[in-house]
């Protein structure tokens, strides 16, 4: 009777997690925040890109990097026509496959370029893992997240959403746990 009333109340707080985890991860995108040394996007999903091109040409971040690019990808594909005194502020990172790959390409051109403050750009249901391994690899760094919200999140949830969801609360889990996940990228 102990270990069913254990297992229910796991069960529970697994279930009242998720949904908290939903809520957060369909917040509105909030303001841009204060000015930071870089900017760095997390590819893997739509407006991503767009919206951190945006916050470097508001002046929002000194450089960008945007991370996870796939290799065959080169910059006249990836980016708008724009003038070259923001397109030199740009770097494509072609190394991260993953998240935690994400993290370690970014630690080392943080390095490279002598960034204090960065903000994250990634899709709001991937923001908290993102951040938890980008914190890991960049503890004297000062994090600043800007979720962007992908087109499939504004409308009503489907089961293909709520997928993506559980899937995303699931690695957010086994990253808080210690666990290195599926090299997928997202």
């Amino acid at each position: 009777m102990v270990l069913l009333r254990c297992g229910f109340l796991c069960g529970l707080l697994l279930c009242l997690g998720f949904c908290w985890f939903v809520y957060d991860a369909l917040q509105p995108v909030q303001p841009p925040p204060p000015h930071t040394d870089g900017i760095v996007a997390l590819t893997g999903g739509q407006g991503r890109i767009e919206a951190s091109l945006r916050l470097l040409s508001q002046n929002q971040g000194d450089k960008l990097l945007i991370s996870g690019v796939a290799p065959q990808t080169g910059s006249k594909a990836l980016l708008p026509p724009m003038p070259a005194e923001l397109k030199n502020r740009i770097t494509l990172g072609y190394q991260a496959r993953s998240t935690i790959e994400n993290a370690a390409e970014t630690a080392a051109w943080v390095a490279d370029n002598h960034i204090y403050t960065l903000t994250v750009v990634t899709a709001g249901y991937h923001m908290r893992r993102a951040m938890l391994e980008l914190g890991r690899t960049l503890p004297g760094v000062t994090l600043y997240p800007y979720p962007v919200k992908p087109p499939a999140l504004t409308r009503p949830l489907t089961r293909v959403t709520l997928r993506v969801l559980l899937t995303e609360y699931s690695k957010w889990l086994g990253a808080l746990a210690g666990f290195v996940h599926n090299p997928s990228h997202s």
